[in-house]
């Protein structure tokens, strides 16, 4: 495996500006998911919710969550959405759609996607382009080397969409079996990858990918999801376990050199 360069993003989150560069000097990129931008946690006028609602509900719904109380976050939510008429996933989709028009536009090919515990894969399929394949519970081939892809994330208490159960993913995992990169939304069950230093908690990892890595060692398990990770990489086996980096954030690729 040597000769190619492939960029690596996750966490997109809305930077579709970022996004239409992300390419540049790769032989391909790969991208984990999360293309969607609902709740800006740093700029509480960014998103979805601030669209609609304005950055001061935003910063109230920021605040209810950030303090673990989600029941009343979820509650203030419902009375917001009822001020709008109609069904709120109604206008849920439509801003959905016009994110993702100007993400895909955006994206690179070839690009190879999996899906972000808060994107809706369901609706990809009207907005990829030639050179984009979507992938999850898949394997690919890119310039000789097996690339692996599980999307999504496992059940939390923030209920984002693209959430299933551990079954579910395990399956997923199974299905992908042993490759040469094994290319996840969410990281293996390693508290170090888990601990976000900013919002100073833990987000789930999953246990199955870790037994995978452990079980087949792929020469990389690249992932994203915990935007602010105590550690970036470690090591399990001959594994070189990797976050990207949180793209919104940084606006720049990983770059892997195989």
């Amino acid at each position: 495996m040597s000769g190619m360069r492939v960029h690596v993003v996750s966490d997109v989150h809305g930077r579709a500006d970022a996004l239409a560069r992300a390419g540049d000097g790769a032989d391909a990129l790969v991208c984990l998911g999360d293309l969607l931008l609902f709740v800006d946690y740093a700029d509480h006028s960014q998103g979805i919710f601030a669209e609609l609602f304005g950055a001061e509900q935003a910063t109230r719904f920021v605040a209810l969550r950030t303090a673990g109380r989600f029941d009343e976050a979820r509650g203030m939510s419902a009375r917001l959405w009822a001020t709008l008429g109609g069904e709120p996933r109604e206008h849920i989709e439509r801003a959905v759609r016009e994110q993702y028009t100007r993400i895909f536009a955006a994206m690179p090919t070839p690009a190879y996607l999996t899906p972000g515990n808060v994107d809706l894969p369901a609706l990809w399929g009207d907005y990829l382009r030639d050179g984009h394949h979507m992938l999850d519970g898949q394997v690919a081939e890119i310039g000789g080397v097996t690339f692996g892809f599980v999307g999504g994330g496992l059940r939390t208490r923030y209920r984002t969409p693209n959430e299933v159960d551990d079954e579910d993913f395990a399956r997923k995992v199974a299905a992908v079996g042993a490759v040469d990169v094994l290319c996840c939304h969410i990281p293996p069950a390693v508290p170090g990858l888990l601990y976000d230093v900013v919002a100073r908690r833990f987000e789930r990892g999953s246990e199955a990918t870790l037994e995978a890595i452990r079980r087949t060692q792929p020469r990389y398990a690249l992932f994203g999801h915990v935007h602010q990770p105590l550690a970036r990489r470690t090591r399990i086996g001959r594994t070189e376990c990797v976050n990207v980096g949180h793209f919104r954030g940084r606006g720049t690729p990983f770059a892997l050199e195989l």
